[in-house]
């Protein structure tokens, strides 16, 4: 039996600019290809924003393969957190074979990751030292070798969440 496994946590800025992407094993090399999935998310993101009333989960944005999935969240001052998810994930017991299978992913399962990720973000906020505005870039594409926010007590947080989540884990 396996669980699902976080492999990509995007904070992406108000104006699509990347603020901080970070990658997980096995997908550190991966960052042409999540960069691609991030971008298709905004674009999923925006016609959610039209079509619906405001609410901060946008739930399940995109299914890439039979793998990954991305899920989206939208912050109060337009900041965009996206997690992809490796939905065959990695087996329980170290000794166990993988075995693929794609594992039934409720979008609740997510909320805790959001809400951990978005109080990482307000305390960076709260940071006297940190300018929210000098990340603001429009028009560059989401890249991965480009992560923008270099505080390190936010990073080691967003790797800390993507590290340790399960399904049905509270932060």
């Amino acid at each position: 039996m396996t669980l699902p496994k976080i492999a990509c946590i995007g904070i992406i800025g108000k104006a699509d600019n990347p603020l901080h992407v970070s990658l997980f094993p096995p997908y550190l090399e991966s960052t042409i290809e999540f960069s691609f999935i991030l971008n298709s998310c905004l674009d999923i993101f925006e016609i959610r924003r039209k079509q619906t009333s405001i609410d901060q989960d946008f739930g399940l944005l995109q299914a890439v393969d039979e793998r990954l999935a991305a899920y989206g969240w939208l912050t109060t001052t337009g900041v965009k957190i996206l997690v992809v998810v490796d939905l065959v994930g990695q087996p329980i017991n170290s000794g166990e074979p993988r075995i693929s299978t794609r594992t039934n992913l409720r979008e609740a399962d997510l909320k805790a990751v959001f809400r951990a990720l978005q109080t990482a973000y307000v305390q960076l906020l709260q940071n006297p030292f940190y300018s929210p505005d000098e990340h603001v870039a429009a028009g560059k594409p989401v890249s991965a070798c480009n992560s923008q926010i270099a505080d390190q007590r936010f990073i080691s947080e967003v790797k800390r969440i993507g590290d340790l989540w399960a399904p049905s884990v509270a932060f």
